[in-house]
């Protein structure tokens, strides 16, 4: 009896799965999926990372990582960002350019942890990093920081595994108070945030970094 032949998966990027001009449009095949696609990603993303929070919390009794959150781009808001940002509104321009359409957020309570979990990511099998960008070490003006991972995921079909582009932000829960709160108050409101009061957020900002690094010595 012959042996049967298993047919090598093809490997390809998200921007090639669909490769063409097509125009945006949200109610069309093609737009759900591409989102589909996306939400894989985010699933087999999260599936690794809570794979390590219950490896940290029953093998060492440490708990690495507190929580995750997940979410996928509204699509006015990816058209939106296209359009400031000058792109061509086709699929092909927003699967190259726009790397946070697929999110994942990963809460730590330590401020060093989030270096051990960037670090972790990294050693997961098929995970390629494209960009990272510390905000920890090097604080945006108005105050933010985290930590950001553009990550390349491979989501495997039944014909085909597609890397798909995933943006990780890695901060502590201290950090993630301080950004929701300047998240709701500058893009949740129609109202302009004034001077003086960005200049408290971002004094309360560093009021939060020298908690975490506090918390940080004392646990230590």
């Amino acid at each position: 009896m012959k042996k049967n032949k298993v047919k090598e998966l093809g490997i390809v990027e998200m921007k090639n799965f669909l490769s063409h001009d097509e125009k945006i449009e949200e109610k069309t095949n093609t737009f759900e999926k591409i989102m589909t696609i996306y939400e894989m990603a985010i699933t087999e993303l999260e599936t690794k990372i809570n794979i390590l929070q219950k490896e940290f919390k029953v093998f060492y009794n440490y708990d690495l990582i507190d929580h995750i959150n997940t979410r996928i781009k509204q699509p006015d808001s990816i058209v939106n960002k296209m359009k400031k940002k000058g792109y061509e509104l086709t699929y092909k321009e927003m699967i190259e350019n726009i790397n946070d359409i697929a999110g994942v957020r990963v809460i730590c309570q330590l401020k060093d942890d989030i270096f051990k979990i960037r670090n972790l990511i990294e050693e997961i099998p098929g995970i390629q990093i494209e960009k990272e960008k510390d905000y920890v070490n090097h604080p945006k003006e108005s105050g933010y920081s985290s930590y950001h991972m553009i990550v390349k995921v491979p989501v495997t079909l039944s014909k085909q595994t597609i890397y798909v582009k995933v943006e990780i932000q890695i901060r502590t829960m201290a950090m993630d108070f301080w950004a929701s709160l300047e998240h709701k108050m500058k893009y949740k409101t129609d109202k302009e945030v004034n001077k003086k009061t960005s200049k408290e957020l971002v004094n309360y900002a560093k009021i939060v970094n020298r908690m975490d690094n506090k918390i940080m010595l004392m646990n230590n």
